[in-house]
């Protein structure tokens, strides 16, 4: 290798280390591939260092507080309740996104991955520049992996500031505020509205669209409404925010609602609207990457680009802006490179809101598989008729099984309630493996455990429930 004039000979370059890139950049590397990652910025991306992981730490955080003020139904009492958020904001940086993005890096390294900090262009389809703070340097490759996710959408009147914030800065406030407005009910706004309003914040969600959590069956959104409803939180649905005005003391968000022009004066708001592609830096267009208008790479079922020996996989590529997903799709592309004969399959792709209470989806809902022509029934249990649920006075939700009609097989599953998010992998494993009602049913569940609760609903799916 000669650095300088010539450029650095590169088997697999991967642009982004978020939970789309370095995982690509490790599986290439396992299939024997000489491997580089550009970042520009945090190891870890948007997910690990100002995404899922500080949110979930924070939601933590917000669970332990009001643990604290109201455990009296397990005969524990408590006086002066307060919290730290400077320490709390200071132990999600430092022992949880710290510890994990270190633990990336390591990893990287381990599996002998170079990482190139700066700026990635394309000066053709087999040729890349990498610009750092004093430095550039070109470098060749045979393949490429676009990793480099997404950034939050601003809208008309919304310009972002130390009291207008995106879900970054959000994350990163110093202090409680005493009253907050969320522009956008989807997950991210959703999961916010739960740190904060669990903090003592005073919440107002606007949302566009009839119902938050669009894209949720609507029985497990209201139990979240419910929990919303019980901490204070106000949900105003068909909204249109129009504009955000700044002054010495907070904000003064403007909107539409029911035909009427409304006002809010807030410490702060919040906008999560949705997120943009960050492709529109990259000079993808001199490497022959075709690009919609949205900013969205059309790929093939491998993730190949218009540009064949450039892949493009995470929140650049079609579908949901979710992590898992950007992982799945980057051992998909790393070992199409390699040769194997893999394809994408999203059938059992979960989504999980860690709202109060979690909900979480994977497959189809009823609706999708009669769309489908399934001939399909729906199956719910309870968790009020779980034992460990109830000792953990956890009883609010279900788990709901889509089976077919004709032989049980599961289709899609949607579960509400305490730790739905890792409930629902069992389900995933079931829609993924194609498994029937009984499969589940004839597998042993540990007493007492949530897991439990998968088992009852599909004897229940059988016509044979126990518990219920």
């Amino acid at each position: 290798m000669v650095v300088g004039d010539f450029a650095i000979e590169l088997d697999t370059v991967v642009i982004g280390a978020g939970p789309g890139g370095y995982v690509a950049a490790i599986r290439a590397a396992q299939m024997g591939q000489k491997v580089a990652v550009v970042e520009k910025e945090y190891i870890g991306g948007v997910c690990l260092n100002v995404g899922c992981i500080p949110s979930k730490a924070l939601i933590a955080a917000g669970h332990k507080f009001q643990d604290s003020l109201d455990s009296t139904a397990f005969g524990v009492s408590s006086e002066n309740v307060t919290i730290d958020f400077a320490k709390t904001q200071e132990w999600k940086d430092n022992q949880v996104v710290s510890k994990l993005t270190k633990g990336v890096e390591m990893l990287l390294k381990k599996n002998k991955v170079e990482i190139l900090e700066g700026e990635a262009f394309f000066v053709d389809e087999n040729t890349l520049r990498v610009m750092g703070e004093d430095s550039a340097q070109t470098y060749s490759f045979n393949h490429a992996i676009v990793a480099t996710g997404s950034r939050p959408v601003q809208i008309p009147g919304f310009k972002f500031s130390d009291r207008v914030l995106d879900s970054t800065g959000a994350l990163n406030l110093k202090e409680i505020p005493e009253s907050m407005v969320i522009v956008g009910g989807g997950y991210i706004g959703s999961e916010l509205a739960g740190v904060y309003s669990n903090l003592g914040t005073k919440v107002t969600i606007l949302e566009g669209l009839p119902s938050i959590l669009n894209g949720f069956d609507k029985d497990m959104v209201k139990l979240v409404e419910k929990n919303f409803k019980d901490r204070g939180v106000e949900i105003v649905t068909e909204a249109m925010a129009k504009e955000a005005v700044v002054n010495d003391n907070g904000v003064t968000v403007k909107y539409e609602a029911k035909g009427e022009e409304q006002s809010l004066d807030v410490d702060y708001v919040l906008v999560t609207v949705g997120r943009r592609p960050n492709t529109d830096e990259l000079g993808l267009e001199q490497a022959g990457v075709e690009v919609d208008d949205r900013g969205i790479v059309q790929v093939d079922e491998q993730g190949r680009t218009s540009t064949k020996n450039i892949f493009a996989i995470g929140d650049i590529v079609p579908g949901a802006a979710l992590a898992h997903k950007a992982s799945y799709e980057a051992k998909i592309a790393a070992e199409a490179i390699s040769g194997k004969k893999v394809a994408v399959d999203y059938r059992a792709m979960p989504a999980v809101a860690f709202t109060d209470p979690e909900i979480a989806s994977v497959g189809l809902t009823e609706s999708e598989a009669k769309e489908e022509g399934l001939d399909v029934k729906a199956t719910k249990f309870p968790l009020g008729g779980n034992g460990r649920a109830i000792s953990l006075n956890a009883t609010e939700g279900f788990v709901r099984l889509i089976t077919t009609k004709e032989d049980n097989v599961i289709v899609g599953a949607q579960v509400a309630g305490i730790s739905a998010s890792d409930i629902i992998a069992e389900l995933g494993l079931a829609v993924e493996s194609g498994m029937n009602a009984e499969d589940i049913a004839l597998t042993i569940h540990g007493h007492p455990s949530l897991g439990e609760v998968v088992m009852d609903a599909a004897e229940a799916a059988l016509g044979l429930p126990i518990h219920m």
